[in-house]
């Protein structure tokens, strides 16, 4: 059975901060607040300020169930390759609490400061996980979880290993167009460069995997 560790203790209390945060500033909330956001950052959904814990639940419960299934790979992966990299699974898994943790306060922020475009903050939070995430693709071992999981990469090691290391270039590219186009453009511009950036990035490392699969296909 996996230890409690060190980095177990620094994940969960990243992960509590949105809920202390939004039970500091809950009697300065008013009693009706943003439940959803349009592409532009407005405001299109409201409701009672209770259901803002509702909403932080959700995203806490979700970061913690990602970072388990992390911790907890090795043990489950029927390829047992993760053990070999579990390390980075540990480091993704606590990249993501700490983006859903900052994405949780950035919603109960916006809440108590109306002029703030809760846009500008999260677009770029995303182009931040793609560089982080493109950063650790070099180093995620075959497995059916995490990762560009295609019908090729996974009944092939080299395609894994290449497949993923175009990924890793690609996201970290994306990730930083994404980041600096958010910050300076105007919303709905930014919401152009937001999307194609997201589809291409998807796109190309499946579409390498076919090809890749091709090029070394044996020959009967």
């Amino acid at each position: 059975m996996k230890k409690f560790t060190l980095v177990d203790l620094l994940a969960l209390l990243i992960g509590l901060i949105p809920i202390g945060y939004l039970l500091y500033v809950y009697a300065s909330l008013p009693a009706i607040v943003p439940m959803h956001y349009g592409a532009d950052g407005t405001p299109n959904a409201f409701g009672p300020k209770s259901e803002l814990f509702i909403v932080q639940s959700i995203l806490t419960g979700t970061s913690f169930l990602l970072y388990l299934l992390m911790k907890f790979l090795p043990s489950i992966d029927p390829k047992k390759q993760v053990k070999n990299g579990e390390k980075t699974f540990q480091k993704l898994g606590l990249g993501l609490i700490i983006f859903l943790a900052a994405l949780s306060i950035c919603i109960t922020f916006a809440t108590i400061n109306k002029s703030f475009k809760i846009d500008k903050l999260i677009l770029p939070l995303i182009g931040f996980l793609f560089v982080f995430l493109g950063n650790l693709m070099y180093n995620i071992k075959p497995n059916y979880f995490a990762g560009v999981r295609t019908p090729w990469t996974l009944e092939d090691e080299g395609n894994w290993r290449a497949t993923h290391r175009l990924a890793g270039k690609v996201w970290v590219t994306g990730g930083i167009i994404i980041t600096v186009a958010m910050l300076l453009l105007p919303s709905p511009a930014a919401t152009f460069v937001f999307l194609p950036c997201i589809l291409v990035m998807s796109f190309i490392p499946i579409v390498y995997s076919y090809i890749y699969f091709k090029k070394h296909q044996i020959k009967i």
